[in-house]
């Protein structure tokens, strides 16, 4: 039995259904990445994994439970969430930031301690943010803040982490950053990661599991990269002739776009039929 999982789920913002029966299991262990063309759930799915968005039918389940039948605080110290915006008070320090990651573990019997303090510490070492600890987090650079909130994330002590977009408005350099962060914490194996992202060849790098969703937040493929990823599956979701081909530098599956003088206007290549040569990451845009 997985620890988070989705069943039959219906989700909708008011009058607009995004997604029907969809049903989605999180690998306990993996870093399992969301990817698909905007617009497609991804964000959604992920909101109603994070209990932010109640599902119109359906349910999703934490350690075998209803999440919705659970405690607040209960939830909070089992799955902790990285939102795609996050807006952090005015003139609040890193260190009293990350420190709020400690709020699921406080209560009038358990006051702060030695013990958060040191969770605390640990957090912001492993982000590569203790020497920031005294600045505003309002004064730093978007890569910096991005680790800051992970540090407060990874302060919950949670085994199951969510990330909504983390290297939104980040400079590619930022981007590979945050990216390599969060595989250093998958690969002490303590967390189960799972992540919205929107660039196919940075998904296909880092997950170990990947869902690819099409508009109407339905899932065309879910599995290793390796083995799902194809030009055939990039050309059907995302409307990208290109080629599959290994990355030199990992030997995962990255994409490559066909030339723009080998596509028509309707995005098919001249005889029609995309190019397959072997395993593919989309070019960022065109994964949004």
């Amino acid at each position: 039995m997985t620890r988070l999982r989705a069943e039959g789920l219906t989700l909708a913002y008011e009058q607009s259904t995004v997604a029907t029966d969809l049903s989605v299991d999180i690998p306990d262990g993996s870093f399992t990445v969301i990817i698909g063309p905007n617009a497609c759930g991804k964000s959604t799915l992920l909101k109603a994994l994070a209990r932010m968005l109640k599902p119109t039918a359906g349910t999703v389940h934490l350690d075998g439970k209803a999440i919705s039948a659970q405690r607040s605080k209960d939830v909070a110290k089992r799955l902790g969430l990285l939102p795609q915006t996050s807006t952090a008070p005015g003139g609040i320090t890193v260190g009293d930031l990350v420190a709020r990651g400690r709020y699921p573990h406080q209560s009038v019997l358990r006051q702060w301690s030695a013990d958060d303090e040191a969770v605390v510490a640990e957090s912001m070492r492993l982000t590569g943010v203790a020497d920031l600890a005294g600045r505003v987090v309002d004064e730093l650079s978007g890569g910096q803040r991005q680790r800051v909130w992970l540090a407060m994330v990874l302060a919950q002590q949670t085994p199951i982490m969510l990330l909504d977009e983390p290297t939104t408005f980040l400079d590619i350099a930022h981007q590979i950053e945050v990216l390599d962060l969060c595989a250093d914490l998958h690969a002490g194996g303590a967390h189960t990661l799972v992540a919205v992202l929107h660039d196919l060849n940075q998904a296909c790098r880092y997950a170990t599991h990947l869902v690819v969703m099409r508009p109407g937040g339905i899932i065309a493929a879910q599995g290793d990269p390796s083995e799902i990823v194809t030009a055939e599956l990039v050309e059907d979701v995302f409307g990208l002739p290109c080629r599959v081909i290994d990355d030199p530098e990992t030997g995962t599956p990255m994409i490559v776009p066909a030339a723009r003088a080998r596509r028509t206007p309707d995005g098919a290549t001249e005889n029609g039929a995309s190019e397959n040569h072997g395993p593919v990451a989309v070019h960022e845009d065109a994964a949004l």
